[in-house]
């Protein structure tokens, strides 16, 4: 289920951060190198499809964490308290879903953990 979760969050955080980034999906491209939002964009999108593979998963899904709850502290939270006042709820929900991910790991259905299989592989013969 650990894999399922890590893909889903994975590629659904991805494509939140290419539809900036590139300016689809309905969503206004952000400008280049413009602080914080083009560099959201790219953590988004990078660091998504990095968890979504299971590629640096503990490390990537660290940073889309922290990205996350830097987003919700710097941009939603000046505007209420509450998340589900403030329109943070997908700040808040990425960030706690991130750190979940980089405590569990990858999972099933990992590069990571199909490159160790290769290794020990190689190793035994």
């Amino acid at each position: 289920m650990t894999g399922v979760f890590r893909i889903v969050v994975g590629f659904l955080f991805a494509t939140h951060g290419a539809a900036a980034l590139f300016g689809v999906l309905g969503t206004d491209k952000v400008g280049l190198f413009v602080w914080p939002s083009w560099w959201a964009s790219l953590i988004q999108t990078v660091g998504g499809a990095l968890v979504m593979i299971g590629l640096g998963t503990r490390y990537a899904a660290l940073l889309c964490s922290g990205s996350m709850a830097y987003a919700y502290f710097t941009v939603h939270q000046a505007g209420a308290l509450l998340p589900v006042q403030n329109g943070g709820e997908k700040a808040a929900l990425f960030c706690f879903a991130f750190l979940l991910i980089a405590f569990l790991g990858n999972g099933a259905w990992a590069l990571e953990r199909a490159a160790r299989a290769q290794q020990a592989t190689v190793a035994t013969e």
